[in-house]
């Protein structure tokens, strides 16, 4: 089964006019996931066209609030404004900390974090393993050296791979965890050299890359003075010969053709 993965937020915790936090969307048959929920998300999928209220699936990385800020939102949305009452089970699913988590927003924004008027499923995984999607869809998890709770993701169906390294600093084994993927969604936060270990340089990248050897590289999380544009030539001039892509909100790409043919096209523009 093709999917299609999308990009939501390419931006960071910094405000922009044009990049939301961290969010991607996979469609694959009813399945519609995404990988983190950063502030924006939801207004950037209504934005995009993508129907918000039937997202089934919501995985994250790690939970920093760039990356889940917007789940709040996602939920009370899902409760007082879909257009149709919902009856569809949600999924969130994390790695370890999300029960505590939850019981912390349920806290502070409400009981919506665990009433809805549909199933409302929170699955805590452990850093190291797989959890089965619906469609044959499988999401495994790797550790990243960001926090004690972050991950690497590889999601894969039939005939498909996607990698999404999460925030991670350098690490072999992240590239190693992500090898063969179609498409690689790599976070590029710092320009060279970087100013700490916990985010990745186009060295880092490049290193990653190398070792992943992607169909495409998207490259995502770009943080001041680098500028995503600029962000492909820096990896490639720190060592990386593959296809490689500055994210942009609103880049689509098609799983299970041939990404290194095609870089993709932009909606909602």
């Amino acid at each position: 089964m093709a999917a299609t993965l999308t990009v939501i937020g390419s931006g960071t915790l910094r405000p922009s006019g044009v990049r939301s936090s961290p969010c991607h969307l996979l469609e694959a048959g009813a399945m519609s996931m995404l990988l983190d929920v950063g502030p924006g998300s939801v207004h950037g999928l209504a934005r995009l066209g993508k129907p918000w209220w039937a997202v089934s699936h919501v995985v994250l990385s790690h939970y920093h609030t760039d990356h889940i800020g917007d789940l709040a939102h996602l939920l009370f949305a899902l409760r007082w404004a879909p257009p149709e009452p919902r009856s569809d089970p949600l999924d969130v699913i994390g790695p370890p900390g999300l029960q505590d988590l939850i019981e912390h927003l349920a806290a502070a924004h409400g009981p919506f974090f665990r009433e809805q008027s549909f199933p409302l499923r929170y699955t805590e995984q452990p850093r190291r393993g797989s959890w089965h999607a619906p469609g044959d869809v499988t999401v495994s998890f790797h550790p990243t050296p960001h926090t004690e709770e972050s991950v690497a993701m590889r999601v894969e169906g039939a005939g498909w791979t996607l990698g999404y390294t999460g925030d991670t600093g350098p690490d072999e084994d992240v590239g190693d965890f992500l090898a063969g993927s179609d498409v690689l969604i790599c976070e590029c936060g710092y320009g060279d050299p970087p100013p700490a270990p916990h985010h990745l340089s186009p060295r880092g990248v490049a290193a990653l890359a190398r070792a992943a050897n992607p169909g495409l590289l998207v490259l995502t999380h770009v943080y001041p003075p680098l500028r995503p544009q600029d962000a492909p030539g820096e990896v490639a001039g720190a060592g990386y010969g593959g296809r490689v892509v500055a994210a942009e909100d609103g880049l689509a790409l098609s799983l299970g053709a041939d990404p290194a043919s095609e870089a993709g096209s932009m909606i909602g523009r």
